[in-house]
């Protein structure tokens, strides 16, 4: 797949690109990392700390678990984390209506609970995204705050605005994309 004109532009337009934190980028501490260092375009690395999905309580039914994530960083973002198909229990979801595009990574198609197909989608794939972000074809990531998610232990906090999948650790210092005032990040 080329990457079309239109998201070509779209690229152009950022400002924010994690060469350089802008004033109101809170301070990293020892051991932290600042969503404004993170690259844009994005860049993925592999994370090897144990991630878990699960439903909210009282259920708690198991949705993933693995050691073989791929971490996407972006610029004001929390990361978002993309798991090996072979790690979802995939009769627990089922795919769902509607699609978004990324000028970055492509086309992305929604998956919602087996258990409530008609609620909000929990889980997101790039099945044919753009070549520089084709490590991405079979993964899945996750929304936290409509699972319940775990990165190396630790509960994962949602990112604010709903649109986006972002994990809020500990490790992380923002401010974060996705509260108001923050579309232009």
């Amino acid at each position: 797949m080329i990457v079309p004109d239109w998201a070509r532009r779209a690229r152009a337009k950022w400002r924010h690109t994690g060469a350089q934190r802008p004033a109101h980028a809170e301070p990293a501490a020892p051991g932290q990392e600042s969503v404004w260092d993170y690259p844009r375009p994005p860049r993925i690395v592999r994370d090897e700390r144990e991630i878990v999905i699960r439903t909210l309580s009282p259920a708690s039914a198991l949705i993933a678990r693995s050691t073989g994530a791929l971490k996407v960083c972006e610029t004001a973002s929390p990361p978002t984390f993309y798991l090996p198909h072979e790690a979802v229990e995939w009769s627990a979801l089922v795919a769902c209506d509607g699609t978004s595009i990324c000028e970055w990574k492509g086309e992305a198609h929604y998956w919602s609970l087996a258990a409530a197909p008609q609620a909000h989608p929990v889980a997101w794939s790039m099945p044919d995204p753009f070549p520089e972000y084709a490590e991405l074809k079979d993964h899945v990531s996750f929304y936290p705050g409509r699972l319940a998610c775990e990165l190396g232990g630790e509960h994962v906090r949602a990112q604010a605005g709903g649109f986006y999948g972002g994990w809020i650790t500990d490790e992380l210092v923002g401010p974060f994309k996705g509260s108001p005032g923050s579309a232009g990040w």
